[in-house]
């Protein structure tokens, strides 16, 4: 059997990080994911909020680095489950568990102007007796034979 599910949207509010009794981090979202325009007018926009939830590292990961109104995608299952509200009454709820989640911004779309990454935000250091040199940007310049990569 196949359930996966890919969305893409923009987070409804923040993600909220919470422990099981066991301390297995989890946390919950939702996306607002555009449906595309209604046949009746080509003008309005129909939109589903869906609930996403995100566990161990993924939910540590989502809960530091995703805001609100950030687009990103989510890729993961759906599950249905069952539960009983304070009423008594018998309810359904449907959830994606995130199996990956990325930042689908553009980096000038998501980071403020003013943004500059903190020193221990940098792009690690190549190691193996090459010499990288930084020239500002997120990419690293490699000097030296690069034969000896493995890619």
């Amino acid at each position: 059997m196949l359930n996966k599910v890919i969305l893409m949207g923009r987070l409804t509010r923040d993600p909220e990080l919470r422990h099981t009794q066991a301390d297995v981090p989890v946390a919950s979202f939702s996306l607002a994911v555009d449906r595309g325009f209604s046949r009746r007018d080509d003008n309005q926009q129909n939109v589903d909020f869906i609930n996403i939830v995100a566990w161990r590292n993924t939910a540590e990961f989502v809960s530091k680095w995703f805001t609100k109104g950030q687009l990103v995608a989510v890729s993961g299952r759906l599950q249905v489950r069952s539960y009983k509200d304070r009423d008594g009454n018998n309810r359904t709820a449907c959830e994606v568990v995130a199996d990956e989640c990325f930042f689908a911004d553009s980096k000038r779309d998501s980071a403020p102007s003013s943004f500059s990454p903190a020193p221990d935000m940098s792009a690690p250091s190549i190691g193996g007796g090459l010499n990288a040199t930084s020239s500002g940007s997120d990419f690293e310049e490699l000097i030296g034979d690069d034969g000896e990569l493995p890619f």
